[in-house]
């Protein structure tokens, strides 16, 4: 089937969801057609051995086992589907029904179905809740009728295909929904690219008899991601087992992927319902190849709680431990998540995950982000990071890009990290109807040269100067170190700055007669006069108050200092006990030293020339590594390709305008004739 036919069918079954207008929210049109699809997909898929299965299970004694009943039945469907049907019913003989029994009926049906469908209808879908509110509509058999029109069997529609509508069917349904852009669905093109660097250093190991391998996405979906990697490995190998593995959280997705588990012959135990980061369905398991498309920007607020117990109580033991992003956004817990699920044999994992921007260079030092991207480049995970065009996904035209991460780097990408900025128009094509937001798509050719360039590891040569670059781990990675500069304070009584002192907290505690004898001691220095040497006021203050029999604690007197002191370039630098100088908070700055330099060299050549009284507080330190400053990483993309592109020529701005004036001007003059 053709993309303009898939799409052609997509518009069929969207026009079964107008019928419910009126009727149903517009947010409430998926919960509908969505497992109306799944089902007619199941009946076209049943109905030819429907007469078998019950002939089968008329034969089959009342008290045998549930597992083994499940296994002689779903044998007799064959071509490894794992379900069955034993209502009397199919789609076609429903149509001969009574119309007033269609809801009964189709109830029939689906409680009919193995187990492991029925919980995908009735607890996840809820689809006898909405069979009741289209049957006390009036819409019931209408919408039934127009399903039947639509044949949906594996022959007429692979399951790729199927992945196809579906995600023509959730785009549609997101827009009316308004859903926010960390909830969206990956274009297939997306994860082809994604899929094809995951394999392409890997095609000899995936090739000959008795290969089995694991593939797992924990935030499935619909199931997309895990049924092309599947494609894209057999097309490699033909013999080749893989096992599909997932977890999602949303009851129709998850119903959706579990459903296409069950037609294509893989075990739908292995894709879990449920939150990945609070219940890992999959404990204790590892895979070879991991990919996802995490939601982002999406805050993990509601679950804290379990997330930061997990790392306290386990650290880098648990999947948490290297560090917590930000609440905002959980995009670096689910990386983290798959990092966890890492293979420790000689084969190793492979891991493809596509995210914003936010994982690159959110959070300074010692921040949860930096600490992550620490963790990840100390221990040599990061194998490339590939930019990817905007406007590629459906509700939201954001830059988003790729990281492949692996704990078998090949030697000679030991210690390095590729870049690759495949955000170029020679990495698109402009789509020639946009569907919500997504406006280009990544053509075939396109997927291939950015596999080859990372295949590769083109360095800034052969052509890909400003698309290709390598770089060593530590070169992401900076010491923020702290540079303070000494406090120079002069001291001078004035009225504003006595009324300054009144409104300092310390010295509103004092009793009003108490308050009233230290203004009247200060009064007592000479007015006018300007102390430039903290010391020296110190001595005039202490003496004034001990004069007028005035005595004040220390946070008193701190706040006259503060009160009538005032920053002073030509001051004396203020001293602590030991005759060391004091550093002023308010000049105090921050600089980021690449982490292979010295600092000292350094504050030599970039600091001490323009501020020579600077020093570096040499007990700000990193808590891991106890050295001066504190270790942090980021990878600006824009900084390592960034492209100047001149200004406009003034001539050509100045023409331009006129000649908008020009237009104008005749606009108005159209409307006043």
């Amino acid at each position: 089937m053709s993309s303009a036919d898939i799409k052609s069918l997509g518009s069929f079954v969207w026009s079964i969801a107008e019928l419910l207008r009126g009727d149903f929210k517009q947010s409430e049109y998926g919960k509908v057609v969505l497992p109306f699809v799944v089902l007619r997909r199941l009946d076209c898929i049943l109905e030819q051995t429907k007469p078998a299965v019950l002939e089968m299970a008329a034969t089959l004694p009342e008290d045998m086992d549930d597992e083994a009943r499940d296994t002689l039945l779903s044998g007799v469907v064959g071509q490894h589907i794992q379900l069955y049907n034993l209502s009397r019913f199919t789609f076609a003989s429903l149509k001969g029904q009574d119309v007033k029994d269609i809801q009964k009926n189709l109830i029939d049906y689906i409680t009919k179905f193995s187990g492991n469908v029925r919980d995908i209808f009735l607890d996840k879908f809820l689809f006898t809740d909405q069979l009741k509110r289209l049957n006390d509509a009036g819409l019931l058999y209408q919408v039934f009728d127009r399903f039947t029109q639509i044949d949906l069997h594996p022959d007429a529609i692979s399951n790729i295909e199927m992945g196809y509508l579906f995600e023509d069917l959730i785009r549609r349904f997101s827009e009316i929904s308004n859903e926010t852009a960390g909830e969206h669905y990956t274009p297939r093109e997306v994860i082809r690219l994604i899929v094809s660097l995951l394999l392409i250093n890997d095609r000899d190991a995936l090739t000959g008899s008795g290969v089995i391998r694991q593939v797992y996405d924990p935030a499935a979906g619909t199931g997309g991601m895990l049924s092309i990697a599947e494609m894209e490995m057999k097309a490699l190998n033909d013999r080749i087992r893989v096992e599909l593995f997932g977890q999602e959280l949303n009851p129709e997705s998850f119903a959706i992927c579990k459903s296409d588990m069950l037609v294509t012959g893989h075990n739908p135990e292995n894709i879990a319902f449920g939150n990945t980061l609070t219940q890992d369905a999959h404990n204790g398991k590892r895979f070879h190849y991991m990919l996802s498309n995490p939601p982002y920007g999406v805050d993990w607020k509601k679950y804290a709680d379990p997330i930061r117990e997990e790392a306290e109580t386990l650290g880098k033991e648990g999947r948490f431990g290297a560090g917590l992003p930000r609440i905002s956004d959980g995009q670096l817990l689910f990386l983290q998540h798959m990092i966890s699920k890492m293979r420790n044999d000689e084969q190793g994992s492979r891991i493809g995950i596509v995210m914003n921007g936010s994982p690159l260079f959110t959070g300074g030092a010692g921040s949860g982000e930096s600490e992550i991207r620490r963790w990840m480049l100390e221990n040599d995970w990061v194998e490339a990071i590939i930019a990817l065009p905007t406007d590629l996904f459906y509700n939201t035209g954001i830059q988003t890009y790729v990281w492949l991460l692996t704990n078998r780097k090949d030697p000679a990408r030991r210690g390095k990290v590729q870049l690759i900025d495949a955000s170029g128009e020679q990495f698109w094509k402009s789509m020639r109807k946009s569907l919500g937001s997504k406006r280009r798509e990544i053509p075939e050719e396109a997927t291939e040269e950015i596999a080859r360039i990372y295949h590769d590891m083109l360095n800034g040569n052969s052509g890909w100067e400003d698309v290709s670059k390598i770089f060593d781990t530590t070169d992401f990675g900076y010491r923020e170190i702290r540079v303070e500069r000494p406090l120079k304070l002069a001291f001078e009584v004035t009225e504003e700055r006595l009324e300054a002192l009144c409104e300092a907290k310390p010295f509103q505690k004092l009793d009003e007669d108490a308050q009233r004898r230290v203004l009247e001691a200060l009064q007592t220095l000479p007015a006018g006069k300007r102390w430039i040497d903290r010391g020296d006021f110190d001595k005039a203050l202490t003496a004034a108050l001990k004069a007028s029999g005035v005595k004040v604690g220390a946070p008193v007197k701190k706040a006259i200092l503060s009160a009538l002191s005032e920053r002073d370039e030509e001051a004396q630098v203020c001293t602590d006990k030991n005759g060391n100088p004091e550093p002023d908070t308010e000049l105090r700055d921050h600089e980021l030293v690449p982490l292979n330099e010295d600092w000292r060299t350094y504050v030599q050549r970039e600091v001490l020339p323009f501020v020579p009284d600077a020093w570096v507080d040499e007990t700000y330190t990193d808590a891991q590594d106890g050295g001066v400053g504190r270790v942090g990483y980021e990878i600006n993309f824009n900084r390592y390709f960034y492209k100047y592109v001149p200004p406009r020529p003034l001539e050509e701005i100045d023409a331009e305008l006129k000649a908008l004036e020009a237009e104008i001007a005749g606009l108005l003059q159209e409307v006043v004739e």
